[in-house]
């Protein structure tokens, strides 16, 4: 059984990542969570964080957090209903980081999935804070959807990877779980600079092959181009329904994600992206 976690701000936004995250899953016997996190808008902290009751400032936060998450309760259950899936709601009085890495470590997450506008909404914003900060802090698998995405089968999986990494059984299984949902084709794109793999990277590039033996795949090899420019030809080429990579410290994820000011790097995502920590 699958353990999904759902965080919601009741959003657009947040309601067509659960639309897609139920669909995906739609065969699999999964328990999702659905989870709001609230805070009064103004409270003293000294006491509150202690006992928010005691001033009243915790009640109506919370009763208006318990009501919209029973709202969205029947909404999925209405328009998605679905034997193999159970849905627990969970309204909690704290910030969404550190209750998102309680959760994952008490109920063993699988996947997290998010919507990713950011909060101006600007078309330049890549993903919203809320986003980078999971995929910066969360050790757990977390699929951002964008907004407005409507679900698509998944038939080919976009994997751009620079062997670098010493893939084990927590980078892989989350990969194939999710093409075996469609047995999607898995592309794995290397982006090379006129240098050989050196002798580790064909050494994880051959561990790699043996973990997808049961997969299909293909790799793909292309020169001298950054990796948002290969990922974007690449979509030209192929009609690719979903990207995956793993946030791996000090490789191209990093520097992609985290280093690189978003109008600078040309890069804008319309597709569900699946981030791997590398370590779980």
């Amino acid at each position: 059984m699958k353990k999904i976690l759902l965080p919601t701000d009741f959003s657009q936004n947040s309601w067509n990542a659960i639309a897609y995250a139920l669909q995906l899953f739609k065969d699999d016997t999964c328990t999702f969570y659905l989870l709001n996190t609230y805070t009064p808008i103004v409270y003293h902290t000294e006491y509150v964080l202690v006992s928010p009751e005691q001033f009243d400032l915790g009640y109506s936060a919370r009763d208006t957090s318990v009501r919209q998450l029973e709202e969205f309760e029947l909404k999925m259950n209405q328009e998605f209903k679905n034997p193999n899936h159970t849905i627990e709601t969970m309204a909690v009085f704290n910030m969404l980081i550190p209750e998102v890495k309680d959760i994952v470590k008490e109920k063993n997450i699988d996947y997290i999935v998010m919507g990713t506008k950011g909060a101006t909404g600007a078309k330049e914003v890549l993903f919203g804070s809320n986003t980078v900060h999971m995929f910066k802090n969360i050790k757990c698998p977390i699929l951002a959807i964008p907004d407005d995405f409507d679900f698509e089968p998944l038939k080919e999986v976009l994997f751009p990877t620079d062997y670098e990494i010493d893939y084990n059984d927590n980078h892989i299984k989350p990969i194939t779980n999710i093409t075996s949902l469609f047995i999607a084709n898995l592309n794995i794109l290397h982006v090379s600079y006129g240098y050989d793999l050196t002798e580790k990277q064909q050494s994880n590039k051959a561990t790699l092959k043996k973990y997808l033996k049961d997969q299909t795949h293909l790799f793909h090899n292309v020169s001298n181009q950054s990796v948002p420019h290969a990922i974007t030809d690449f979509q030209l080429k192929t009609r690719i329904n979903m990207l995956i990579m793993i946030n791996n410290k000090h490789s191209f994820f990093e520097n992609l994600f985290f280093k690189s000011t978003i109008n600078q790097i040309g890069f804008h995502l319309n597709l569900p992206f699946l981030v791997i920590p590398s370590n779980i």
